[in-house]
């Protein structure tokens, strides 16, 4: 169950910054985005991979059945991200910044582990999956 967590928090991790509520939507960063998590601390998995959509500021995860985890989110127009994931009880967070076509930041799961994270624009087009 870490594992999977850790995994759809990883799709998390790439993203939870200070992002005021009502920000304004911004299209640029519209598509499919690669994230990879690196474990610096805890009980976590040493890498994770997972895939992210974005959609007119909102981000999510690119498909469904990444272990019941649930993402949720949004993107400033400075390329800021807020987001939460969650898992059953589990819950992580993550911060840090979009550029046009990549992106970096650090993440956490709890109080289980934490780690940096660096993402890579796969595809403008964003992936189906609800």
């Amino acid at each position: 169950m870490l594992k999977s967590v850790v995994a759809a928090l990883s799709l998390s991790a790439g993203f939870v910054a200070a992002v005021q509520p009502g920000a304004a939507e911004d299209r640029s960063y519209n598509g499919t985005w690669s994230v990879q998590l690196v474990t610096e601390s805890g009980l976590c998995d040493s890498r994770y991979t997972v895939a992210l959509a974005i959609r007119d500021g909102d981000v999510r995860l690119a498909a469904t059945g990444e272990g019941g985890a649930t993402v949720s989110g949004r993107i400033g127009q400075d390329g800021s991200v807020g987001l939460n994931v969650r898992r059953g009880s589990a819950s992580g967070a993550a911060q840090g910044r979009l550029q046009a076509n990549s992106g970096s930041g650090t993440w956490t799961v709890s109080s289980l582990c934490t780690g940096r994270w660096t993402a890579q624009r796969r595809s403008t087009r964003v992936a189906q999956a609800d």
